[in-house]
């Protein structure tokens, strides 16, 4: 009977962790080199950052600068098994001139980022006001 139950919990968890790699969400694994640009808009002036996203099992996530200081940024999102990305960014605005309404440096901001990748690339546009560009390469 030990046997038995062993080898079923066995096979429940090869089920499992089949069923996880099965969806496709880890195809997308890994780190990315991740650009995100802003066009001039509204009097506030264009920028662009370079860092480093991480995805596992499809949630991606990442960071740029020190948290609770200007100038930070953090992406986290879901890509799904069809590459499908739904990102939310939000950080701190680092240059007022760079903000919409010149919001002074330290203030918070957040948007929405929708997207798509695929084994090597993503691309993503900003969901909202200011036109934003995100892009994804698989280091």
């Amino acid at each position: 009977m030990r046997l038995g139950l062993g080898l079923g919990i066995c096979l429940a968890l090869t089920f499992a962790s089949g069923v996880q790699a099965a969806d496709g969400t880890a195809r997308f694994d890994g780190t990315w080199d991740t650009t995100l640009s802003c066009n001039n808009a509204a009097g506030a002036l264009a920028y662009a950052y370079q860092f480093s996203s991480t995805v596992k099992d499809g949630v991606l996530h990442a960071e740029r600068g020190t948290q609770a200081k200007p100038g930070w940024l953090e992406l986290d999102g879901n890509i799904g098994p069809d590459g499908a990305a739904k990102i939310h960014a939000k950080g701190l605005v680092g240059s007022q001139n760079h903000a919409l309404e010149h919001r002074p440096a330290g203030s918070p901001y957040a948007y929405h980022l929708v997207g798509k990748f695929s084994d090597q690339e993503g691309t993503g546009k900003r969901v909202g006001s200011r036109p934003c560009n995100v892009t994804f390469k698989r280091q």
